[in-house]
């Protein structure tokens, strides 16, 4: 079923202004289309609404008794159509987004900072995982935009490169090897290695380098969240491999971040979305501000002791 709301707010306004030369001028139409709507909606209706004279108008019996109904649809939608400009104009609504733990951490909390501030009234939900979980989460619509490892392309998403960061040798401060500028791959092969499980994505940018250069590590300990890992550097258990954002601003105590070279091993993050998809007015004005946040700020320089 078809709604004519056009016929329907002129007959309303024709039966409020009491004839067609004030609704004319109220809906900015000449009269000649303004009864055109008329009649077509009493064509779509099977019924008079309205008994036109050349001095007169007046509604008919049907006529009278739609009119409130037709006034309440005609103020519901007015209504329902502001609240959408509101909402495209201001930005209003809530955001779902998808990320790997790391940003959750490091980036997130400041850029929520600046969002809140300027849509205070937006709700925001942030959805932590691997790479893989925050692309199957764009993908299938529960975050409408996601911050992940960029990996093999797929049509269905849309990846943006946003931040190239090196992985790095993460030691306690009483490890020997904290007293090295830099550290090689080679450097390893007798050190108490924590590695991250074989299904993340950072495990899987590394073994894939290693393999290309034809350098085989042997790991001492495996765990599945690079939080885990620095725990156990920070405790003295072992080394560790780990993205240079693992440990934000606020150092971890006792923890050391040296650069790994020979080769430099780096991952890439992206904004991900998905292909073709729009994002909801709120979305879209965290999106960019999330993408000014990650782009232009300066990228800090691996060194041994941050």
């Amino acid at each position: 079923m078809k709604i004519d709301f056009d016929g329907i707010q002129a007959f309303v306004r024709v039966a409020e202004l009491g004839g067609f030369n004030k609704a004319a001028d109220q809906l900015h139409l000449t009269q000649t289309a303004l009864t055109r709507r008329i009649q077509k909606l009493e064509a779509y209706l099977g019924v008079r609404l309205l008994d036109r004279t050349t001095r007169s108008v007046e509604l008919t019996v049907v006529g009278r008794e739609f009119l409130p109904q037709a006034q309440r649809m005609v103020t519901e939608m007015t209504l329902a159509f502001g609240r959408l400009k509101d909402v495209s104009r201001h930005a209003i609504g809530n955001v779902t987004l998808a990320t790997i733990p790391t940003m959750a951490a490091s980036t997130l909390p400041a850029v929520i900072r600046k969002y809140v501030d300027r849509y205070p009234g937006n709700r925001i939900r942030v959805m932590d995982g691997t790479a893989s979980e925050v692309r199957d989460a764009v993908l299938h619509g529960v975050a409408e935009f996601g911050i992940s490892i960029q990996m093999a392309t797929r049509p269905e998403l849309l990846e943006v490169p946003i931040l190239k960061e090196p992985f790095m040798l993460f030691c306690c401060e009483a490890h020997p090897l904290s007293q090295h500028k830099s550290v090689t791959w080679s450097d390893l092969r007798s050190a108490e290695l924590i590695m991250i499980g074989g299904q993340s994505a950072n495990r899987v940018l590394i073994d894939y380098q290693l393999t290309r250069k034809r350098i085989a590590l042997d790991s001492h300990y495996e765990v599945q969240h690079l939080s885990t890992a620095l725990g156990l550097v920070a405790a003295g258990v072992g080394v560790a491999i780990l993205p240079f954002s693992t440990m934000g601003k606020e150092a971890a105590p006792g923890v050391c971040r040296i650069p790994l070279v020979g080769p430099v091993i780096s991952r890439t993050l992206a904004l991900t979305r998905r292909a073709g998809s729009t994002l909801s007015p709120a979305a879209q004005a965290f999106y960019e501000m999330l993408h000014a946040e990650l782009t232009t700020s300066v990228k800090t320089k691996p060194r041994a002791r941050p």
